[in-house]
């Protein structure tokens, strides 16, 4: 079958098509995208976050319109974003935040929300409070659900890194595969999917080891838990 070619079609290929040349014009520049939105994406979804989670008033008005826009499916707002970004890096990094942001916040949302009231007391009665109290009872105690929404962010991010790069690019994953694809290189465009689905392990592999090194206390909470009686 000519769309779908055996696997040792694709592995004899691979090599091939993926050169050091390639690597560095297509991976690099897809990779650092990515990054960059998804950056853009955790500084201002646990940011506003934390000042929605944090104040009743705030979550009040603004969880309609965070519930709203959450619901518009971030490759509809390509086009949008293409009027106002036009079809560089901007565009794309501004497509993969728009895409990201939303799940980092409204975990973030539910993170703070549900912050103990005894601790949160308690340190209160210790006299920590401000920044201190910000970072060491409010963003700690929610930094698990803020993790969860980092995951998840972080598969919308690939997929909207993807789909930014097929609509207008010069370079990138998403355009060579499209490249390949339009020219009838089927086996090479298999070898693109193959580089996507390596590049979003690596990146879980990664987020992962990050993950347990920032949330080392709740899980060995939680494995203390679960052997207690």
């Amino acid at each position: 079958n000519v769309y779908w070619p055996p696997l040792r079609t694709i592995l004899r290929t691979f090599p091939d098509v993926w050169t050091g040349e390639r690597l560095r014009s297509d991976l690099v520049p897809s990779v650092l995208r990515l990054l960059a939105g998804y950056a853009a994406a955790a500084v201002v979804g646990v940011a506003l976050g934390t000042v929605v989670g944090s104040y009743r008033r705030v979550r009040a008005v603004c969880e309609p319109v965070l519930e709203f826009l959450r619901a518009v499916p971030p490759p509809v707002l390509v086009p949008v974003i293409m009027l106002f970004a036009g079809i560089g890096d901007t565009m794309k990094i501004a497509v993969i935040a728009s895409g990201c942001v939303w799940p980092i916040l409204l975990n973030t949302v539910e993170g703070v929300r549900a912050v103990d009231s005894v601790m949160a007391e308690t340190a209160r009665s210790y006299g920590i409070t401000g920044v201190a109290r910000l970072r060491s009872v409010v963003l700690r105690a929610a930094s698990p659900q803020i993790f969860a929404g980092l995951r998840q962010a972080l598969s919308i991010g690939i997929i909207l890194m993807v789909i930014s790069e097929m609509f207008a690019a010069s370079n990138g994953l998403g355009f060579t595969v499209v490249q390949f694809q339009r020219s009838f290189a089927i086996p090479d465009m298999w070898t693109g999917i193959l580089v996507l689905g390596l590049l979003g392990f690596l990146l879980s592999v990664v987020f992962q080891l990050v993950e347990r090194r920032m949330l080392g206390w709740y899980h060995g909470l939680r494995a203390v838990s679960r052997r207690s009686p």
